[in-house]
């Protein structure tokens, strides 16, 4: 069955508000729907930040009722910048008119009330989705639900005979959207919900077992994660359910968005390169050593890092194996911010190594590429990841990725290896155990071929050839829709 109505849910899109990949998937997906002739909607919550940006003009399209609000919310269209996505805002104040992030405040203490944020959140999708918003005379053949802020859209439509089909994509399963009991009562939920086999978690509420329990389809942004899901090592409690709905469990690729990250044409780096003007990366690399206060020298190498600083990516590895890492000849930049205790130690290291190290806490979009575009090599050492994105700009970039096997990273990175290097078809490197040794031994292999011009270059092109673009994803989520809306309800 056609399914050319979607209405893609999701938190965050970028350039409207991005905390990490899950906003860049929100912005490109939708847009690469729309290339291949779908009617895509996107919809988020109307952070502060948003309204008080100059990406509108924002219409007033609807008001409702939600559980929650003391006074009716409103549904706001505009388009998502830079696209023609038709892009709605839930204006919903009392939730979403403050200062912080979308998920914390500025102190990083998530906000107290984030079930009833998010529950209204979901409450205002599915009513779009029934049809109940009579101001927006469109409906959905589709509702694509992206992590557990939208977990609870399936649920809320599964008790709906002439409902769209559901969609549900895990970006990362470690965040479920865990509340306590008492919870649920208050976001207007029925009482069929309640059960084992429905949104209770250990005696909680799981927003993301609504998204699993209850959809038509279910997504992750790889393949390998897909997979590693269902074993108890990386199913966060929930494998069983998992493995119980291997038939509706698929993995598609992220893509990257090659218009916004493209060497050739990147107005953030100093100097735009492409394969055939390769040496002009030296321009860049010289300028992200001057940027950190680093010794501006072209034969050492410098490994780039653009992450949040959490255990889950591995930071800990690196200063674990920093005095190994800095035996060679390397110079290290990170990028990111997160857990307080890693950034400490991240600058305590930056402070005894100052012209081996450079950080910047944080987070600048510009200063990101600027690593790409500027570093040798790209570290991502994760213990796990679902998809990543920012091995795919390395590869573009001419910046050989140091990846962890898991995730995504083992489906886009191609170790180098005698017989990938003999035969071309050799990225970048790859460890397989997530210890200080392995990674050290990774940075290790990748500084001697460093030292082979012509072997790096081999592999430099290779990745830049690759093409991950958002087009072959789009088709294979426009196949899953079709038959998800060709499933039984």
């Amino acid at each position: 069955m056609a399914a050319d109505r979607i209405i893609f849910a999701s938190s965050e899109a970028y350039p409207l508000i991005k905390t990490g990949g899950l906003a860049d998937v929100s912005a490109s997906l939708p847009a690469a729907l729309r290339s291949i002739g779908k009617d895509v909607r996107l919809i988020i919550p109307a952070y502060r930040s948003v309204i008080d940006s100059d990406s509108g003009p924002w219409v007033n399209r609807a008001q409702i009722a939600l559980p929650g609000c003391t006074r009716k919310a409103e549904i706001l269209e505009g388009r998502l910048p830079g696209t023609d996505v038709a892009t709605y805002l839930l204006y919903a104040p009392e939730f979403f008119d403050r200062n912080g992030g979308p998920y914390s405040d500025a102190s990083g203490q998530e906000w107290p009330d984030n079930a009833e944020r998010f529950g209204a959140f979901c409450h205002a999708i599915a009513a779009i989705a029934n049809g109940t918003v009579p101001e927006i005379d469109w409906r959905p053949d589709v509702v694509h639900c992206n992590d557990w802020q939208t977990g609870l859209v399936p649920a809320l439509l599964s008790g709906h005979a002439d409902r769209p089909a559901t969609i549900f994509t895990v970006h990362n399963l470690a965040y479920q959207g865990l509340f306590p009991h008492e919870t649920y009562k208050r976001l207007g939920l029925p009482d069929r919900l309640w059960s084992l086999d429905g949104l209770e978690f250990h005696h909680q509420m799981s927003f993301i077992k609504g998204g699993l329990v209850y959809s038509d389809a279910l997504t992750t942004v790889s393949p390998t994660y897909a997979r590693e899901i269902t074993t108890e090592a990386f199913g966060c409690g929930l494998d069983g359910l998992l493995r119980s709905k291997r038939d509706r469990l698929v993995g598609i690729l992220n893509g990257a968005d090659y218009c916004h990250w493209d060497p050739a044409q990147d107005t953030h780096l100093t100097r735009a390169y492409g394969p055939d003007t390769l040496d002009d990366k030296a321009a860049n690399k010289q300028a992200l050593q001057r940027y950190f206060d680093l010794p501006e020298d072209p034969n050492i190498p410098i490994a780039g890092m653009v992450a949040r600083i959490a255990h889950q990516k591995g930071l800990d590895l690196i200063l674990g194996a920093l005095d190994e890492i800095l035996s060679r000849p390397l110079q290290l930049v990170v990028l990111g911010n997160g857990d307080k205790t890693l950034e400490a130690e991240l600058l305590s290291a930056r402070e005894r190594h100052p012209d081996r190290i450079g950080v910047h806490i944080g987070y600048q979009e510009a200063l990101s590429h600027q690593i790409e575009g500027g570093a040798d090599m790209f570290l991502m050492p994760s213990r796990y990841e679902p998809c990543g994105l920012n091995q795919i700009y390395s590869l573009r970039y001419g910046t050989p990725p140091i990846v962890h096997h898991t995730g995504g990273l083992a489906d886009t990175v191609v170790d180098s290896t005698a017989e990938t290097l003999a035969d071309g078809t050799a990225t970048g490197f790859v460890f397989h155990e997530p210890t200080t040794e392995a990674l050290a031994a990774a940075i290790g292999r990748a500084i001697d071929l460093y030292r082979d011009s012509d072997a790096w270059r081999q592999i430099v092109l290779r990745g830049m050839a690759q093409d991950f673009g958002w087009k072959n994803s789009a088709l294979a989520y426009n196949e899953l829709y079709e038959k998800a809306r060709a499933r039984p309800v």
